[in-house]
């Protein structure tokens, strides 16, 4: 399955897709939610970062879920193994392109991110409701996550920080008890990965942004969120997936491990 959608393709099938909006908001964390029930895709349950999509910060800010809690979330959700899921955020899929990720990792493949995310579906003046919308929970059978890279294992492999380049180089640090980048990852920021629509480029552009890219890569970022749309990206680019570092530069910065500034590697 092609992992975008687009906003008419969604319009027409929105009765058969399992729809779910996933705005965040890293100073806020109400606004997710508040932002959602003021307007959302018809039919789109609304699905918090920090609670169904991540456990409690410790390895990391965002470390994944326990995989029986994962498979709760997903029943509550009302989403089952064979549904077609999309998913959407107002960040231009950094967000969103998280949900993706995990359910790839888990083998539900039947998973696509809606290019452009809320924002081109509410700029093309397409049907919004307000208020909050639940559908049937179903049980969700065991999972486990794969893909999944730890710190140990980024040792000789190809490895990307999608964060943005200040951050990378240390310039700042705005959340993370160090500033600076792991030693050995090199920096394309997701900013690069979308146009000014936050549609995301072609697969031709996106090839040629990752070229230089070898095979068996992981990608990070600061907290296992946005390294998932670097992964978006490869997969649209006819990339295979890359592994993802879900504790990322604030499970390393946090154990106070080796960190290079500067834009080298």
């Amino acid at each position: 399955m092609q992992p975008l959608i687009s906003t008419t393709e969604l319009e027409d099938r929105c009765d058969e897709i399992k729809l779910h909006d996933i705005r965040w908001s890293l100073t806020d964390r109400n606004n997710g939610r508040i932002t959602y029930e003021a307007g959302h895709i018809p039919s789109a349950v609304y699905v918090d970062l920090d609670t169904d999509l991540a456990a409690a910060p410790g390895a990391g800010r965002h470390p994944l879920p326990d995989p029986k809690a994962f498979a709760s979330t997903l029943g509550r959700l009302g989403i089952s193994p064979s549904d077609e899921v999309v998913v959407y955020d107002d960040m231009q899929n950094t967000i969103a392109a998280r949900m993706w990720w995990m359910l790839r990792s888990i083998g539900h493949d039947r998973v696509r991110v809606l290019d452009g995310g809320y924002q081109s579906w509410f700029d093309e003046e397409r049907p919004v409701e307000t208020g909050n919308f639940t559908r049937d929970s179903t049980r969700y059978p065991p999972v486990e996550f794969t893909g999944v890279a730890l710190r140990h294992d980024l040792v000789g492999r190809p490895h990307i920080d999608g964060r943005a380049s200040a951050r990378y180089r240390g310039d700042h640090e705005p959340v993370d008890p160090k500033a600076g980048h792991i030693p050995g990852a090199f920096n394309l920021p997701t900013t690069g990965n979308t146009d000014a629509d936050g549609r995301f480029l072609s697969a031709q552009t996106l090839s040629q942004r990752f070229d230089p890219v070898a095979d068996g890569s992981v990608v990070s970022c600061g907290s296992g969120v946005t390294a998932c749309h670097n992964a978006l990206a490869m997969v649209i680019a006819g990339r295979e997936m890359p592994d993802v570092y879900v504790g990322s530069f604030s499970e390393w910065s946090g154990l106070d491990l080796p960190v290079n500034t500067g834009n080298e590697p």
